[in-house]
């Protein structure tokens, strides 16, 4: 069986291959959303289709909506040409539980896809119809938080933004002036109102957004493309940039996922890698616990997402909410099994869990040292949250996730997810109580000398610090701590990376010991955990 329109009428066939079907019909749906569309997405990948795409499917199936979503690419256009278009925008939702079960769906709630191509004229027409449609309630994002940058690492713009800029919105090639010139649409229409809504794992990701597409929006309207009212539509309150917090892991196609459909009779389940490297398949793997917040602020009305899970509420508690999961709850722990699994040889983050240092270093992270100064958002409990996150979503061995994925671009993640404990430590005069964040640094100074705990070498992810950093490690030896000298020291109180100077806090001193026992020799990595966490 193929996963098609036409197979969704053979019910036995996917009762039999335990597989719910939507509950309501199809393509009705989708000519309803097209003839007046409600909501449109950017970013057509695993997290929209394994979340986001699934809210809207529950809100179909209640009665709750009756039109679904329009997915759109700015990056990839392959996964519309070979995920999207071959299944009739299906996609089959496998939601991988931690006692080792599986349950799995038809998702149908994607109207149609879309590839957001300037060079396409028949694809711009689209987008231009949809945007001057006033039946649009919100647009929303899942692009990364890369792919709202318009400047480069230096402050400088991005080439393809500048010209964006110099050239206007007739033919934008970047995601966010993309976004502004649709918008410009949308003003030139009647001033319509709408939700422009980022879902991305990144703090004040709404922030982020506005900022970038009002940036736009001047240079166009100082370059004569558009009026001065342009921008006071877009920060007057017509158009409104919610924040949010998402969280679910949805990670790269399981084989052991592809070879049950394939043994229930579906056909074609097998994933694809794009000429720019994207993993995917016309399944999404993924956990099951998934949370969303989002800003309840919609000028032209809203989808009733409270009743699919999501949370709506105010900025301050999405602030927090986020600030808990991020500082605290799951990504400090996170990056500490990445860099040590990385060295003690691990690729499976579940497997790390079966590790009695590893597992007490998280916990210590989480329970001992990041509990006492959460920030309690109000409508989700910390220590549940942990407790979930400890005992359910990273022992979960169905769950495929990588310590070498995790460990990617950790240079921009440590300010944040150590970093905030480490102010409110400091401020509290309690510096000296902290166990797990140095270790969890000292941990990661260690794996930049691209050696694991036996000295055999290992690729260092990727990240835009790697090379800088590397080199100020430069001359230190497994086996000779009195060859670190003061190499740390400029990387300690470098406030850019940590959110603040840790030589000055007191906390170097320590990372500085942790890191020195390290790189003692063979098996050092190990033996210092053992040491600290007993």
């Amino acid at each position: 069986m193929k996963l098609n329109l036409n197979s969704l009428s053979d019910k036995k066939f996917w009762q039999a291959a335990n597989v719910a079907l939507p509950q309501y019909d199809v393509p009705a749906v989708a000519e309803s959303t097209r003839k007046n569309p409600l909501w449109l997405h950017f970013g057509a990948g695993n997290i929209f289709r394994g979340f986001i795409a699934s809210l809207q499917q529950k809100l179909l199936d209640s009665g709750e909506a009756d039109r679904g979503i329009i997915a759109a690419d700015t990056f990839d256009y392959e996964i519309i040409d070979k995920i999207y278009k071959p299944f009739d925008n299906l996609t089959l939702n496998v939601s991988l539980n931690a006692d080792g079960s599986s349950d799995c769906e038809v998702l149908g709630s994607v109207a149609y896809a879309l590839k957001a191509d300037s060079a396409d004229e028949s694809a711009m027409a689209e987008f231009r119809r949809i945007f001057r449609s006033p039946s649009l309630e919100m647009v929303s994002y899942t692009i990364t938080e890369k792919g709202y940058a318009i400047k480069n690492t230096s402050g400088g713009l991005l080439p393809v933004v500048a010209e964006d800029m110099k050239n206007g919105p007739a033919r934008p090639r970047h995601a966010m002036p993309f976004t502004a010139a649709m918008l410009l649409e949308r003003f030139n229409s009647g001033k319509l109102p709408l939700a422009v809504v980022s879902m991305d794992n990144c703090s004040h990701n709404g922030e982020k957004l506005k900022s970038s597409v009002t940036a736009i929006a001047s240079a166009w309207v100082e370059n004569g493309f558009a009026p001065k009212e342009f921008l006071d539509y877009l920060e007057g309150g017509s158009v409104s940039f919610p924040w949010s917090m998402i969280d679910k892991i949805t990670p790269r196609p399981a084989k052991s996922v592809e070879e049950n459909l394939t043994n229930a009779g579906i056909e074609d389940m097998s994933p694809i890698i794009t000429s720019k490297n994207t993993y995917i398949a016309p399944f999404v793997n993924a956990e099951r616990p998934q949370y969303l917040v989002i800003e309840d602020d919609f000028p032209n009305g809203r989808p009733a997402l409270e009743k699919a899970g999501v949370y709506l509420t105010d900025r301050d508690t999405v602030n927090k909410t986020e600030r808990m999961k991020v500082t605290t709850c799951l990504n400090p722990l996170h990056t500490a099994l990445a860099v040590y699994g990385c060295m003690l040889g691990y690729t499976l983050i579940c497997k790390e869990m079966q590790d009695a240092e590893l597992t007490k270093l998280v916990k210590k992270l989480g329970y001992d040292e990041g509990l006492p100064v959460v920030t309690d958002p109000g409508i989700i409990s910390p220590r549940a949250f942990i407790d979930e996150v400890v005992n359910e979503r990273l022992p979960n061995p169905f769950m495929p996730d990588a310590p070498q994925r995790i460990a990617t671009d950790t240079s921009q993640k440590v300010g944040i997810r150590f970093g905030e404990t480490i102010k409110s430590y400091s401020a509290l005069g309690k510096i000296n109580e902290l166990t797990a964040i140095p270790l969890a640094i000292a941990g990661w100074l260690r794996y930049l000398l691209a050696v694991d705990d036996n000295l055999e070498p290992i690729e260092v992810s990727s990240d835009p610090l790697k090379d800088e950093l590397q080199a100020k490690l430069a001359g230190i030896e497994i086996g000779k701590p009195e060859s670190v000298g003061e190499k740390l020291r400029p990387i300690l109180e470098n406030a850019n990376i940590f959110g603040s100077d840790l030589v000055e806090n007191d906390l170097a001193e320590k990372i500085d010991e942790y890191f020195r026992e390290l790189i003692a020799g063979k098996g050092a990595v190990r033996a210092t955990l053992k040491k600290h966490l007993s």
